[in-house]
């Protein structure tokens, strides 16, 4: 099982769309994906209650809900044959809360918006887990993805030498599409919309997809895998989707040991 955390301090950076579209990739490879959604907006739990029934089933967490009817252990439980679990973190997270967040946690995937205060606050995100987290940079665990650009803009330039100052891999771009906001409001990921809509989209996730790809076989003591040649061309199969699970926040069960 890979367990993805999706992370970044700053508010608006796109965790939920990164969450969601890995969750929603995941799914259409019958993957048995789990969405945990740690932030009380509960953005990735609404998305996951717009999914159609004819998609490919997505299990859902709500984290950020407590229920004293039920043990944390028993909220915050994955189904049997869940291969991937994707973690949508809130914002402005208290460091010292990383270590638990990020423990046993196969990917750390941190989205940087192209501007001035977003760069700070990703700078700050990242040392906070090279120093309060204790992630070395050798573990190559860490990946960052430049969210929402347009290329050939002078933000855009900058944030590019940001992200190559860093030491830590930059996965991917993902280009500003409005394919990302209508995927949000159907409860679907680009991956599920019409090919001639999202090609371009695709492309930028291939990289990222065949990073986590590579984590696998290092988690399974095999050869590292090729990087998925997936297209949208894919589609999901007709089979219910698991709504959200009633859960509560308790990161130390989540992130103990596989």
């Amino acid at each position: 099982m890979l367990k993805i955390v999706v992370l970044n301090g700053k508010g608006g950076s796109g965790k939920t769309t990164v969450a969601t579209n890995l969750a929603s990739c995941f799914a259409t490879q019958d993957l048995q994906p789990t969405l945990m959604d740690m932030d009380a907006q509960g953005s990735s739990t609404r998305w996951l209650s717009k999914r159609g029934m004819e998609r490919a089933p997505v299990h859902g967490i709500a984290a950020y809900e407590r229920n004293s009817r039920v043990t944390r252990s028993f909220a915050l439980r994955i189904p049997q044959g869940c291969q991937r679990v994707v973690i949508d973190t809130p914002a402005a997270l208290d460091p010292q809360l990383m270590p638990e967040m990020t423990r046993n946690a196969d990917a750390i995937l941190v989205p940087v918006l192209p501007s001035d205060i977003d760069i700070h606050a990703a700078a700050k995100c990242i040392t906070d887990l090279l120093l309060v987290a204790k992630i070395p940079r050798q573990s190559q665990r860490i990946g960052v993805i430049a969210n929402r650009v347009k290329k050939n803009t002078v933000m855009y330039r900058a944030l590019m030498r940001f992200l190559e100052s860093l030491e830590i891999p930059i996965l991917t771009t993902l280009r500003d599409s409005q394919n990302y906001v209508r995927a949000a409001e159907s409860g679907v990921g680009v991956f599920e919309m019409k090919p001639y809509l999202v090609r371009e989209d695709i492309d930028q996730w291939l990289p990222l997809l065949g990073w986590l790809a590579k984590k696998e076989g290092t988690i399974a003591g095999i050869a590292p895998a090729q990087p998925l040649p997936f297209t949208p061309a894919t589609a999901a199969p007709s089979t219910p989707v698991a709504l959200p699970a009633e859960s509560a926040s308790d990161w130390e069960f989540l992130m103990r040991g596989r």
